[in-house]
């Protein structure tokens, strides 16, 4: 989907520019004063996070004739977070809000999406150490300590989590509303996946607690323990995204991380 494509969908007097990410298929389209966010087969329930007001509002969505979908949402004039912003209340109280909609739960399960459990996510490890053929004492014990604790961190609640909670996809608009945006890798999950990340990467632990009350939850050795294995998991499945991209340095620095992780 090139450029001169996308000018060619929308007609004449359109402007058209990547908006850069890694899948490449994201543009913004100018037209006078209108601009518009374009992207290529983007998230299927992005019309419950539009009308949530979780996203930018969506504007049309257009079938191509290969059975791509187009979307084109409302461009917003606006700011990332800054990684220190993360402790802030509005970004626990819009993580709040997106882990208790009901509406984007019903959504994921009636397109079929499966929650992602523990057990799914040791598989998932073991397959990819499987084809890379790794042998590392580092991952070993992290796959130990994974396993080891298994059946300690089963969870019945299961939420819609975004699961990139990076700073970089919370986007702060001129009027000061709060957007998470790429929801490509979103799934259904423990809610302590995407607090674990978060916590892990933005907040001191000694703020933990008053994070997770303005969020809405006690801080519980259970929620504790699940977060840990979350973050340790994440961890490992990263330091094998780089790996496979031949990224060695990264790859090392995150064992590093997972050797502090499991000393915790």
């Amino acid at each position: 989907m090139r450029v001169n494509w996308v000018e060619q969908f929308l007609g004449d007097g359109w402007k058209v520019h990547p908006a850069g990410g890694a899948t490449g298929e994201a543009y913004i389209a100018q037209q006078g004063e209108q601009t518009v966010f374009l992207k290529r087969n983007s998230s299927p329930f992005l019309a419950v996070l539009s009308a949530e007001g979780i996203v930018p509002k969506l504007l049309w969505t257009r079938r191509l004739e290969n059975g791509d979908v187009v979307t084109a949402q409302k461009w917003v004039q606006g700011r990332e977070l800054k990684a220190y912003e993360m402790k802030e209340s509005r970004v626990a109280a819009l993580l709040a809000k997106i882990h208790g909609s009901s509406e984007l739960l019903d959504m994921f399960k009636r397109i079929g999406n499966e929650p992602l459990t523990p057990y799914v996510i040791v598989e998932n490890l073991r397959r990819q150490l499987q084809a890379f053929q790794i042998e590392d004492e580092t991952i070993e014990q992290g796959m130990g300590y994974l396993l080891n604790k298994l059946e300690t961190v089963l969870h019945e609640h299961f939420v819609v989590c975004h699961c990139d909670i990076n700073h970089n996809n919370w986007m702060l608009d001129e009027e000061e509303h709060l957007y998470l945006i790429d929801w490509d890798g979103a799934t259904v999950s423990d809610p302590a996946l995407d607090l674990g990340l978060l916590l892990y990467s933005y907040i001191p632990r000694h703020e933990w607690e008053y994070w997770l009350r303005q969020y809405g939850v006690e801080l519980e050795d259970s929620l504790i323990n699940r977060m840990h294995w979350y973050v340790v998991s994440q961890s490992i499945s990263v330091l094998l995204w780089h790996f496979g991209r031949g990224q060695f340095e990264q790859a090392e620095q995150l064992k590093d991380y997972i050797k502090s992780l499991l000393d915790d």
